[in-house]
């Protein structure tokens, strides 16, 4: 492993134009992330609402953060005042509350619907046609303060490039059904958030605009 920045730039270098990197910081201390800041990276996903609450205060206020870990209700309202985008919607209850929050704060919150689709039994995410049914459903048309901005999942964590493959391209055309049916005209629905240390080459050929490397660039984490 080399340094952050050399690591940051070798990961940065090899993304096509269009997609963003989240650079996951979680495990990782502040000084890690100022390490990545100095080096022009501003967008930092972390998974623990008590890690990012403390970080939050201490770190350059032009940070987004994503928030990629399942986000419990109770735990909403410590991260909506700054938090840029919540990456791991997986049920109409966590958006009822992210609005209801948002509200409270006054500002208006990006959302990821997340999606299950890898086979092995990660808990979190919608099935498509949990997902369909969401969308359907329409409760989510009327909640002002949180605008759903694409998808995201998690690929099998395996070798298998081609099952990794087949799974992000499932997503990727399941984002364009979506964008036909509801957001059409909307252009803030465009994130594909798919990719990570592992897989993110094949992330970036299966249409995604949003990788979240940790290991990668951080190194192990540090617990």
């Amino acid at each position: 492993m080399g340094t952050i920045r050399e690591n940051l730039r070798q990961v940065t270098g090899l993304l096509p134009a269009g997609v963003r990197l989240v650079a996951v910081s979680k495990f990782h201390p502040a000084s890690s992330i100022e390490e990545a800041y100095a080096e022009g990276q501003r967008i930092f996903g972390e998974s623990h609402v008590q890690e990012l609450q403390a970080k939050q205060p201490v770190l350059p206020k032009d940070i987004e953060w994503h928030f990629i870990g399942h986000l419990q209700t109770n735990k909403v309202r410590f991260i909506v005042p700054y938090v840029s985008m919540i990456e791991a919607v997986d049920s109409i209850r966590l958006l009822r509350e992210i609005n209801r929050q948002a509200e409270r704060c006054g500002r208006t919150v990006d959302v990821l619907l997340e999606l299950h689709i890898a086979e092995e039994e990660t808990k979190y995410g919608l099935t498509l046609d949990d997902c369909r049914q969401l969308l359907a459903d329409g409760e989510w048309r009327a909640m002002p303060y949180v605008r759903i901005c694409g998808l995201m999942m998690m690929a099998s964590y395996v070798d298998d490039e081609e099952q990794i493959r087949n799974e992000m391209m499932t997503a990727a055309n399941f984002f364009d059904e979506v964008k036909a049916a509801y957001f059409a005209d909307a252009d803030y629905f465009c994130e594909r958030s798919w990719g990570m240390s592992h897989d993110f080459p094949i992330a970036c050929q299966c249409r995604s605009t949003l990788v979240r490397v940790g290991s990668a660039i951080f190194g192990e984490r540090v617990y």
